[in-house]
């Protein structure tokens, strides 16, 4: 099994940046694509931003496009997302997610195709 751990949300204002991250614990694989989804109450699980192994890869929602970047330090175990020029729109929980045995520069953009989940962590952002 695979443990992924949220962490770094908050209350922000309009305009004030944050750094969320996901710390992966448990089963290891030769490679994992990992991607960050977002959920604000009464809305459908949103796409925010996915990355592959490589690192060399990422995409964007589009609603986020410019404003967030998705990295990830696979020494650590660990990928971030930091998000600039927060919106109140911004406001939701944030989930981060892992497929494990993908191809190196594979970026998933669905959340059907991730395997495993984070409980989230909440942000808002107040206007």
């Amino acid at each position: 099994q695979v443990q992924l751990v949220e962490s770094g949300g908050g209350l922000v204002q309009a305009g004030d940046s944050l750094r969320l991250s996901c710390a992966a614990s448990g089963r290891t694989f030769s490679s994992s694509a990992m991607g960050w989804f977002r959920q604000a109450p009464g809305k459908e699980r949103e796409f925010v931003a996915g990355i592959s192994w490589s690192a060399g890869q990422s995409f964007y929602g589009d609603t986020i496009r410019g404003r967030f970047t998705i990295s990830r330090d696979n020494t650590k175990n660990t990928m971030y997302l930091q998000m600039s020029g927060l919106k109140p729109e911004d406001t939701a929980v944030y989930y981060c997610a892992l497929k494990g045995n993908v191809r190196l520069k594979e970026v998933l953009t669905t959340s059907r195709e991730y395997d495993y989940w984070g409980q989230g962590t909440q942000v808002t952002v107040s206007s």
